[in-house]
């Protein structure tokens, strides 16, 4: 992306970074290297690094690994807040409380929310969110038969991860539809999903959907809950796990973009990642409305690009088009196994071990902190 930027060049430049996913810290990293100011906000303190949420919900002392500090990177250029609203005609980020954040540029990098422990998305320090997975593994670890609800990428891991740590346990993954995890895998890498857990003992409900959902209590230990499909089964349990219903985070930016929305909530973007009818504001990672999987990998490519692109504007260069690949998409079903595809191909359990199921790429993001592991 070339060397620092100019005082001259910054002069009138502030760019805001809503949302400390994997989007916006790749952002703010790569800002800070070229000295443009900017201010990072996110209503935790600490970047969650959920990739690995689900090894934090099974393996005691794993969660602190999950989530880094924002402030020790970034300093005064982070802010923990909410933001509650973008006024487009004034330039600036309101905040709950009533602060207004002025911007020259804006990243809309907001990610998206689900149940429990694949998300987290409650306001929180860093002690208490390392301390509500560490909950999560005793709940686990208190129950001898768990129902893990969704058989997308989420629900196939957590079973996975149960049954790696826990193989005595009985697991059931109940799953609406018939192939597991994400639809734009390639069937052969789906049918090797299935057939993992079924060598690692998990029990499958599929074409079978939950239909006393709202009545059950999730991730709590319970002596009974009984689980009921609407196809009649009936599954006794001790704990019910959630691992469906991803939803795009778009209160922060609804009511300024209204017109630019997709159905889902997503922001329409251009091949330059800008926000349709605005130059200056950019959206990436999961609420980007891009025809691709919402995945931490592409959030890091969209953030190379706004980027360079916030960049390539302040120095009169014309601007870097997104152009997606092939998908690479890998599975870590426990630390010992997995399946995937790199760039539309079919990879297997040792490549998608080293790549991903040992360390679940939790170095790459201290590493992009620039911090050190516990």
């Amino acid at each position: 992306m070339g060397s620092q930027v100019s005082v001259e060049e910054v002069r009138s430049v502030h760019v805001v970074i809503v949302g400390g996913g994997f989007g916006g810290i790749a952002v703010a990293s790569q800002l800070q290297a070229l000295n443009v100011p900017f201010t990072l906000v996110d209503m935790k303190d600490a970047f969650h690094h959920n990739v690995a949420a689900l090894r934090a919900s099974v393996e005691s002392g794993f969660a602190k690994k999950t989530f880094i500090s924002y402030s020790v990177t970034f300093k005064d250029n982070f802010r923990q807040a909410m933001v509650v609203g973008i006024d487009l005609k004034n330039r600036t980020v309101q905040l709950q409380g009533g602060e207004a954040l002025p911007f020259s540029h804006l990243v809309l990098a907001t990610g998206s929310s689900g149940p429990f422990p694949g998300k987290f998305t409650e306001i929180s320090s860093r002690q208490a969110a390392i301390q509500a997975y560490e909950n999560m593994v005793r709940q686990v670890q208190s129950s001898k038969f768990i129902v893990v609800v969704g058989g997308g990428a989420a629900g196939v891991e957590m079973a996975a991860e149960i049954k790696t740590d826990y193989p005595e346990k009985e697991v059931t993954l109940i799953h609406s539809q018939v192939p597991l995890a994400d639809k734009e895998l390639l069937p052969c890498v789906r049918q090797e999903v299935k057939e993992i857990l079924l060598r690692k003992g998990v029990k499958l409900l599929l074409s079978e959907r939950v239909n006393n959902l709202e009545e059950l209590p999730l991730n709590e230990y319970r002596e009974y809950i009984k689980v009921q499909t609407d196809r009649g089964t009936e599954v006794a349990t001790n704990l019910v796990i959630l691992c469906n219903g991803i939803k795009i985070n778009s209160s922060a930016y609804r009511s300024a973009f209204e017109s630019k929305l997709a159905s889902n909530g997503a922001l329409r973007v251009n091949e330059y990642l800008q926000v349709d009818g605005y130059s200056n504001v950019y959206a990436i990672g999961d609420c980007a409305d891009l025809k691709e999987p919402k995945m931490a990998y592409l959030a890091g490519l969209h953030a190379n690009i706004a980027t360079a692109n916030i960049v390539n504007s302040m120095k009169r260069r014309p601007l870097k088009a997104y152009k997606p690949g092939g998908l690479t998409f890998l599975l870590s079903m426990g630390r010992n196994d997995g399946v995937g595809q790199i760039s539309g191909f079919y990879v297997g359990r040792l490549m998608v071990r080293l790549a991903k199921s040992r360390d679940l790429f939790i170095s790459t993001s201290w590493k992009t902190m620039r911090q050190s592991p516990p």
